[in-house]
């Protein structure tokens, strides 16, 4: 029997413009984890469609939680996320994001 109440792994997230950091769990989304800890990222569909939250993976690792973001593949191999359906698969640190003023 397996025991499936072990945590999720957290990793360190890092806005580097804005001198940010928080801890995300790998289930969940970097908006999410972001909300959770008090960081608005600006964002509007919450779906990976609208593109409100692109912003630039400096370094590391995501995952979808869609099989196709709304990036185009130049977007994707340039570094671009959507931090609305992208869960962390490693520390991560981002630029190129706006915070919403709300």
């Amino acid at each position: 029997m397996s025991d499936d109440s072990s945590p999720s792994p957290q990793y360190r997230i890092r806005f580097e413009q804005h001198d940010i950091e928080f801890q995300c769990a790998a289930n969940e989304t970097v908006l999410h984890a972001a909300l959770r800890s008090g960081v608005a990222i600006t964002a509007s569909c919450r779906n990976g469609t609208c593109r409100t939250c692109m912003c630039h993976l400096q370094s590391g690792q995501v995952n979808y939680q869609v099989e196709w973001p709304g990036l185009s593949f130049d977007e994707k191999a340039d570094g671009y996320i959507l931090p609305c359906v992208a869960t962390p698969l490693s520390e991560l640190i981002i630029d190129k994001l706006v915070l919403s003023s709300a």
